[in-house]
């Protein structure tokens, strides 16, 4: 589709068209401003911030923190992901489900739980004695950034190792190679481009974490905007460092594009692929399962024992119901308003992929992307910038937040919406064309009835994610409106941990329902495929 027949396209379709300019604006005007912003400084005083010896350490930490945690999940993701698809473990499933229950637990709910559980008054000194120094910086950072990310890679990885074709190991075997060198050589080559999905979620997640890194006090170009920012000191600097972590980001995006590219990994030759052999462990399979249950001790049974101590003391003072109701309700006041918003915009958007794909349809989605690639406090600060310049009466108010949601979550919309389309057949909308329907009469009454489950599973997503969000809230919330993130931050922040519990335990609660969904959608997705075949 050329750009003329698109306009075309948009112009017959005025529901189509604002959507779309509502998505391409709302992400590409606030980081134009941004920018503007940035550049308003003299020349020399703009070098002068981007060079300064603290840009450079800001710079070494994130770049230290983000490979850091890319090493630590792959620790972690690859020998789970081969013990639940490549071994005959029994009791796969059930390890499966516990390499997925950190998605549960949110980044700094995880970090709370680490600074709760370590120290002279942490849990284990309290329950058992053992005083193990408090965990805090680097180190801390790196650990609950990667107890609660590496999900990510796990499951990536977990459906490569399923689709690999056991013929090129088989071949390598027959020609004397070890199990081991089969692995390196073989296997490890074929998983890249899950690593490089994996990898790249984890990266924007750390490069946009902001709750971990300033609990654990630990500078990186997050924990440093939202410093520079919230205390006045330098708005232009702050607008600076907010460029310099998205062209961060930039770069991340261009080199997994790059790695990606020429990548081909499919059968070539005739014939079915088959599934791999499962290994028998023999006596090693009580270190795989010693490895399984470490992990899920660490990233699931920590935070939530840590939680429910700490819940425990709480309510021996009296529970906050007031404050937790009032916390629950301002989340949930935010986050629904935002996943309906942000199916809808996503409905046009994946519409034009699908219906109409061509090289602008795909910059469209590409700019949608970018709205949930822009890290979070570099977003949240390009939308104040904008909307003290042109929008004053929008600042601080609960519509910029839940369109400041709908935005950045919205990459997580698109994608069920887009699986939906394609399994509606285009020509019952046509059909309905030809009976006199208008085009969008033919959309309502044909298409959007296949769609729907879809655009529930968009609405779950962006809903579950908005409800754990922490940086958007902290920047763009109105005046006396309380979260459960905000009150578990500002709590464990104090190191105030059993009044940070309640809130705590409820975001898990309202986190392990993503999972669950999540869990659902694989599962009807693998029934889907099996009636297919």
């Amino acid at each position: 589709m050329t750009i003329a027949e698109a306009l075309h396209t948009i112009r017959d379709r005025w529901y189509v068209a604002i959507p779309v300019a509502v998505v391409v604006g709302g992400v590409l005007i606030p980081l134009a401003y941004l920018l503007l912003r940035a550049l308003r400084a003299e020349p020399g005083t703009l070098w002068d911030l981007v060079v300064r010896w603290r840009t450079v350490r800001l710079l070494g930490n994130t770049v230290g923190l983000t490979v850091g945690v890319l090493v630590g999940t792959s620790l972690l993701a690859v020998p789970l992901a081969w013990l639940t698809t490549r071994t005959a473990l029994p009791g796969r499933q059930v390890l499966t489900l516990l390499g997925v229950l950190p998605l549960a637990v949110p980044g700094y709910v995880m970090a709370y739980a680490l600074l709760a559980t370590t120290g002279e008054y942490g849990t284990l000194a309290q329950t058992l004695g053992l005083v193990v120094p408090r965990l805090s910086g680097y180190t801390g950072a790196l650990i609950a950034l990667s107890l609660s990310t590496f999900p990510y890679l796990f499951l990536n990885l977990r459906t490569a190792f399923q689709g690999l074709d056991p013929a090129l190991e088989e071949s390598a075997q027959a020609l004397g190679h070890t199990r081991w060198q089969v692995f390196v050589q073989i296997v490890l080559p074929q998983l890249r481009p899950a690593f490089l999905a994996g990898g790249l979620l984890i990266a924007l997640h750390v490069l946009g974490d902001f709750g971990v890194v300033s609990l654990m006090r630990y500078d990186t170009f997050s924990y440093a905007l939202y410093i520079q920012y919230a205390a006045s000191y330098d708005r232009i600097y702050a607008a600076c460092l907010a460029l310099m972590l998205l062209i961060l980001t930039g770069a991340i995006l261009v080199l997994e594009a790059r790695l990606l590219r020429g990548l081909l990994y499919h059968r070539t030759e005739s014939g079915a692929a088959r599934s791999a052999t499962q290994h028998r462990l023999g006596s090693w399979r009580w270190a795989g399962y010693a490895f399984a249950l470490g992990v899920a001790g660490l990233s699931v049974v920590l935070p939530a024992g840590t939680v429910g101590y700490w819940m425990a003391d709480s309510a021996a003072m009296g529970m906050p119901w007031t404050g937790l109701g009032t916390a629950l309700w301002d989340s949930v006041r935010a986050s629904a308003p935002a996943a309906v918003l942000a199916a809808l915009l996503a409905l046009p958007v994946a519409y034009l992929g699908v219906r109409h794909g061509s090289s602008w349809t795909r910059g469209v989605e590409r700019i949608a992307y970018l709205g949930y690639a822009t890290p979070p406090l570099a977003f949240a600060l390009a939308l104040i910038v904008f909307s003290l310049g042109a929008v004053p009466f929008a600042y601080q108010t609960l519509g910029l937040l839940v369109m400041a949601y709908a935005l950045h979550f919205m990459a997580e919309a698109v994608g069920p919406v887009r699986s939906a389309l394609y399994q509606a057949p285009p020509h019952l909308e046509e059909a309905a064309r030809s009976l006199g329907r208008s085009p969008l009469g033919a959309f309502l009454s044909v298409t959007f009835p296949l769609v729907r489950r879809g655009l529930l599973v968009s609405m779950a997503f962006v809903f579950l994610s908005a409800m754990k969000e922490l940086p958007l809230t902290f920047l763009l919330a109105p005046v006396g409106f309380e979260t459960l993130a905000l009150n578990t931050w500002s709590y464990a922040e104090e190191a105030m941990f059993g009044q940070a519990a309640p809130y705590a335990l409820t975001i898990m609660f309202v986190s392990a329902l993503f999972v669950g969904v999540l869990l659902l959608r694989e599962r009807t997705g693998r029934r889907a495929a099996s009636a297919q075949t």
